[in-house]
C-alpha cells in the first residue's frame, strides 16, 4: 500500500514540475513521519525513501538510533522539521541531518555551540511566518533580513533557505499567494546571502501549488503514511 501511495506522490510531484518547467529533481520528498512507528519508516525506507521528518526531538532520537542520518554514517536525512526549545539543541546538533524551523538568535546561538566538536555546519532553513497566524512559530518577514545578518557569524550554522507552514485551506489556491511570498523573499534575500536558495514548504494538501511557486522541499505525512491516530 504505501508504495503505491508513494508512486502516485511521485507522479504527482512530476506533473507539478512539468507544470511549473521544473526537473523534479530538484524537489526533496520529505516523509513526515511523527507519530508512525518504526515499522512505517522501516517500510518507507525500503519502497526507496531517504529523507525523513520530525517534529519532536525526542521522537527524532529515538528513530535515528534505529536508522543512523547521513550524519551519523547512516544512508538516510533526518529532518527537524518541529518548533525546538534550546535545551534540545545538543540532540537537534547530534541526530539532524537538517534543521526546518530555526526562529531565534537564541536558538541559533545554542546550536552553533552545541554544534562545536561535533560537526561541521548544521544546515537550517529559517521559518518565517507568512499566514500572519498568531498560533504559528516563526519570523514575520520584515524581521528575516535581520536575523540573518545576526546570525551570519555563527561558523556552524549554514542557513540555506526557508521554510513555512500555510494557513490551513481546502482550497490550496486560496494559500498560493503566501507560497509565493516566501519565494519572493528567498529571490531577494537570495541576492544578499547567496547560501538562502531553498524552499522548505508544502504538506499533503498543497504540495503541488508549493512546487509550482517553488518549493525545494515538500513535507508529506498523512498522504504517505496513512491517517494519524
Amino acid at each position: 500500500m504505501l508504495r503505491e501511495r508513494l508512486r502516485k506522490i511521485r507522479e504527482r510531484i512530476k506533473q507539478a514540475c512539468e507544470r511549473a518547467g521544473r526537473d523534479e529533481q530538484s524537489v526533496t520528498l520529505i516523509a513526515v513521519s511523527k507519530t508512525f512507528p518504526m515499522s512505517s519508516v522501516l517500510e518507507a525506507y525500503q519502497a526507496g525513501i531517504r529523507h525523513f521528518g520530525e517534529n519532536r526531538v525526542q521522537e527524532l532520537n529515538e528513530k535515528s538510533k534505529s536508522l543512523p542520518g547521513v550524519l551519523n554514517d547512516g544512508d538516510i536525512y533526518w529532518h527537524m522539521i518541529g518548533h525546538a526549545q534550546r535545551n534540545k539543541a545538543k540532540d537537534i546538533a547530534s541526530n539532524a541531518d537538517m534543521m526546518h524551523s530555526l526562529d531565534s538568535v537564541r536558538l541559533a546561538s545554542e546550536l552553533n555551540k552545541r554544534a562545536s566538536g561535533l560537526r561541521e555546519k548544521i544546515p537550517c532553513m529559517i521559518q518565517v511566518n507568512v499566514s500572519g497566524e498568531s498560533s504559528k512559530f516563526g519570523l514575520q518577514p520584515q524581521e528575516v533580513d535581520g536575523f540573518l545578518e545576526e546570525i551570519q557569524n555563527f561558523e556552524h550554522i549554514d542557513a540555506i533557505g526557508l521554510m513555512t507552514l500555510a494557513a490551513p485551506a481546502k482550497n490550496p489556491e486560496d494559500i498560493r499567494p503566501q507560497f509565493t511570498l516566501l519565494r519572493a523573499l528567498r529571490d531577494e534575500l537570495g541576492g544578499k546571502y547567496g547560501s538562502i536558495k531553498n524552499l522548505s514548504m508544502g504538506m499533503s494538501g498543497d504540495f503541488e501549488v508549493a512546487i509550482e511557486e517553488g518549493a525545494t522541499h515538500v513535507r508529506v505525512g498523512s498522504l504517505l503514511f496513512g491517517s494519524r491516530h
